[in-house]
């Protein structure tokens, strides 16, 4: 395996670029349950993160899959890396710009938070691309960074939007948007 300081830091910051929308509709959450206790904060949080770990790695059992069954795909990685990378990010931060909000009100029952979990994470998916060259250890220990920073990044919207309402929504989406499209570009480059 090698675990240098760019496994760390991409792993670390497609977490950070990941969880924005998590973030946005976690800051919504906490708005509209001010009295939401610690242990609930910390179930959402945890739902979000175990999406964005489990999209990821579906995405590289997808990617790994295929591409070990087509072995020229391979060279074609980093092109459809950055191009979904881009979407994404771009509409993120369309959406962030526009300050587009489609939470739901009153207090997040499991469902609904089902439902947030797939919604804020189905981009994720596309990481699996990214990390097509890890080995099974490496994807696992690159899709468990981007769940536990999801569950901090999370739990702070939560927190902040039992404070301070969603005013911090669409400049998330706009950060995550601006993350996602970078580390698209370095995948590109660098491919």
């Amino acid at each position: 395996m090698n675990l240098d300081f760019t496994f760390f830091f991409d792993s670390i910051m497609l977490g950070v670029g990941l969880a924005m929308d998590a973030f946005s509709v976690s800051l919504a959450n906490g708005l509209n349950e001010p009295k939401m206790k610690t242990g609930k904060m910390c179930g959402i949080s945890g739902v979000f993160a175990l999406f964005q770990f489990g999209m990821p790695m579906i995405g590289w059992i997808c990617v790994s899959s295929f591409a070990q069954h087509f072995a020229s795909f391979g060279k074609f990685i980093p092109i459809i890396a950055f191009v979904l990378l881009s979407y994404i990010g771009g509409k993120m931060l369309y959406e962030g710009i526009r300050n587009k909000n489609d939470s739901e009100e009153g207090a997040v029952g499991f469902k609904a938070l089902l439902v947030q979990g797939v919604a804020t994470s189905i981009d994720a998916l596309s990481v699996g691309f990214t990390v097509s060259d890890y080995n099974l250890p490496e994807a696992l220990l690159a899709c468990l960074l981007i769940g536990v920073v999801t569950f901090f990044i999370c739990l702070a919207g939560l927190f902040i939007g039992k404070k301070a309402g969603t005013k911090l929504a669409g400049k998330a989406g706009i950060l995550g948007g601006v993350i996602l499209i970078f580390i698209g570009l370095k995948i590109l480059i660098t491919g």
